[in-house]
């Protein structure tokens, strides 16, 4: 899954882009609200951390500005006003969650995850496709009961497929949202990733159609 991180402070923006990172997150972060606007209206993302206070454009008017171009994913933002109303005018705006300066990076990642879950449509934090179960909480995979060893990019690719079951995911759809940065679709790495997780999972349940992508379980 991949975040943008909007946080003009730099230490702050260095901890959450390290914890979102150690949680299994492709992370984009920014110090300004022009760049942050800008990448949310172009680049992919399954979620953005917001910060309210940023220098060139605030952050009600990026979000602002991608609500109006209809830009859906969720969006945690950041604050150290504690006001009702100014909550009021990040929700007004467009924003799914809130957080108020200081908090636990481990909350962060709780409430992201969750908005995650619940934009793809899933209401409980036990995702499963067959025999393979991810539990969003804990980001740990299992298959068939059994723990299920995966590299940090094969988590992120895996927990991508396990989001949106059933969907046949093009190579360029998988690579935006899980490369920071963008992705380069001539590279054969993500080739090589999906054939080891392939082999994890064992034969039948991550599958690729020809000239169209690949599934996790049965397309509809």
């Amino acid at each position: 899954m991949r975040i943008l991180l909007a946080e003009d402070d730099p230490t702050l923006r260095a901890r959450i882009a390290e914890a979102l990172a150690g949680a299994g997150f492709a992370v984009d972060a920014v110090a300004d609200g022009n760049e942050a606007e800008f990448l949310g209206q172009t680049e992919a993302f399954d979620a953005a951390v917001l910060d309210l206070g940023l220098p060139g454009m605030d952050g009600l008017a990026a979000l602002g500005r991608w609500r109006d171009a209809g830009r859906g994913f969720p969006v945690l933002v950041l604050t150290a006003r504690s006001r009702w109303h100014d909550k009021l005018a990040g929700f007004n705006a467009g924003a799914d969650d809130y957080l108020t300066k200081p908090f636990q990076l481990e909350e962060l990642i709780v409430r992201l995850r969750a908005l995650i879950r619940r934009s793809a449509g899933h209401a409980h934090p036990r995702l499963a496709c067959g025999p393979l179960v991810l539990d969003v909480n804990t980001s740990r995979f299992s298959l068939d009961g059994a723990p299920l060893a995966l590299t940090a990019q094969e988590f992120r690719i895996l927990s991508y497929f396990i989001h949106h079951p059933g969907k046949v995911i093009t190579r360029g759809l998988l690579g935006e949202h899980v490369y920071e940065g963008g992705f380069d679709p001539d590279s054969n790495a993500l080739d090589v990733l999906i054939s080891r997780i392939r082999r994890k999972l064992g034969p039948g349940l991550l599958r690729t159609l020809r000239g169209q992508g690949f599934v996790l379980g049965d397309p509809p």
